[in-house]
């Protein structure tokens, strides 16, 4: 049976496929929920997270209360993954949606993270 769930999956496994990190170009991958939003840069070379931003991080905690909607809360998950990035000198990504539509809170993450400074 043909679920929302069971066909996001079928896209992720057939993006993975395609997409993999390395160190000096790790994965972004992006993880959306019913109410959060996560982002993570992940080496395949050795399966390993590099860092991580959430809506529930604690450095963005007053943003995220402040702003109105999850496409805004989901870009400044996006300027905070960059910003993290950038501290640990990896300016080069590879952009993992996750199997969901480039579209709304994921995209909202990409521009967040370019506006940071991260190169796609």
């Amino acid at each position: 049976m043909k679920t929302k769930l069971n066909n996001r999956q079928r896209v992720k496994l057939r993006i993975q496929k395609k997409v993999s990190g390395t160190p000096e170009r790790p994965r972004l991958a992006v993880y959306r929920s019913l109410n959060h939003v996560y982002a993570q840069l992940v080496d395949d070379s050795t399966g390993s997270t590099l860092t991580s931003a959430s809506t529930l991080s604690k450095e963005i905690q007053n943003e995220v209360k402040s702003s109105e909607g999850k496409v805004a809360k989901s870009k400044i998950v996006g300027s905070l993954i960059a910003k993290k990035a950038i501290e640990k000198k990896i300016t080069n990504v590879v952009f993992d949606r996750g199997g969901y539509r480039y579209h709304g809170r994921v995209k909202a993450v990409a521009d967040g993270a370019r506006e940071g400074g991260l190169k796609f």
